[in-house]
């Protein structure tokens, strides 16, 4: 039974791989309590003494919209950049690391109309967080000679496990649950993907050895903020009230997924939005008990929102 430790589990990322691929593989769950990440000798002896065979990078720093994209922070760079070769280090060739990468990589200063991945490098992002995966990528490209480093690129994601207090698909959910209005601060087009399909797709790097390292996970199909809300008001009971409080589009976001398909084999069967929604929807009505509504009742969630 492979041996896989998941860097930053804490996070929305890495607790829901730390549950899926429990009891199929024997897997280490690795939050900062257990080890440093920005420890090197930490970290190295972490994955010699366990014998690890895939290490799932899941830990970041910075990119969060709740926290203000860590704008404050002076260290985003430094430390994903760190934790992310104290890890690169320990692969040997028997081995394997999945490394997450982000849309962020592109520069979301434009828009990204199902930009593919060659694309990276065409201008470098500003921000600190998308500017530590763009190095990361742009390092992969030429130190990846044995082939056992994947870095996969995401765009959106959705989800059980999300933070739902700013997330948006979750946080319009729970607020259509609460007959409140569902607030856009400007439209704008996104590639979602499923949590569902994402984890099935991480299992299958880790099973196989795919043609391309560093692919897009995209779905085929893309979606507006709008479309989303007005998927889960036909979901709900009641149907919540539908604001958008600047005209216009906002800049695109969204990955050509050529190479994730090319790795799946040619094809592969996404869940739909109205799918994906509704499963979630679901998911919300059977734990809100477990809820903290009264957070989705401040509605913070629109207080780093960006406008074009």
């Amino acid at each position: 039974m492979k041996k896989i430790a998941i860097m930053g589990a804490g996070g929305f990322v890495g607790r829901a791989l730390t549950l899926y691929l429990s009891g199929q593989y024997e897997v280490y769950p690795v939050t900062r309590k257990v080890v440093n990440l920005l420890d090197e000798v930490a970290v190295a002896s972490f994955i010699k003494e366990n014998r690890i065979d895939v290490v799932i990078n899941c830990a970041n720093c910075g990119g969060a919209r709740k926290n203000g994209y860590s704008e404050t922070s002076a260290n985003i760079v430094e430390e994903n950049l760190r934790m992310f070769y104290n890890m690169e280090r320990c692969i040997t060739p028997k081995m394997k690391m999945i490394n997450f990468g982000s849309g962020a990589q592109y520069s979301k200063m434009r828009d990204l109309v199902k930009i593919a991945e060659p694309s990276c490098g065409e201008i470098i992002p500003k921000d600190d967080y998308g500017f530590s995966k763009y190095v990361m990528s742009r390092y992969l490209k030429h130190a990846n000679s044995l082939g056992n480093i994947y870095h996969i690129i995401i765009f959106g994601l959705y989800g059980c496990y999300e933070d739902y207090t700013y997330k948006f698909i979750s946080n319009s959910i729970l607020k259509n649950m609460l007959g409140m209005p569902l607030i856009i601060n400007q439209n704008v087009v996104f590639d979602y993907l499923y949590l569902d399909d994402f984890l099935d797709i991480v299992k299958r790097v880790i099973e196989n050895d795919l043609i391309h390292k560093e692919f897009n996970i995209t779905p085929t199909q893309s979606i507006d903020l709008v479309s989303i809300v007005k998927i889960i008001n036909s979901i709900g009971n009641k149907s919540s009230e539908i604001k958008v409080l600047h005209e216009g589009m906002n800049y695109q976001y969204t990955g050509d997924n050529t190479r994730l398909l090319e790795n799946m084999g040619g094809a592969y069967s996404f869940t739909s939005y109205e799918d994906g929604i509704s499963k979630l929807y679901r998911w919300y009505f059977e734990h809100k008990d477990d809820l903290d509504l009264e957070a989705i009742k401040e509605d913070a969630a629109l207080k780093y929102c960006k406008t074009k």
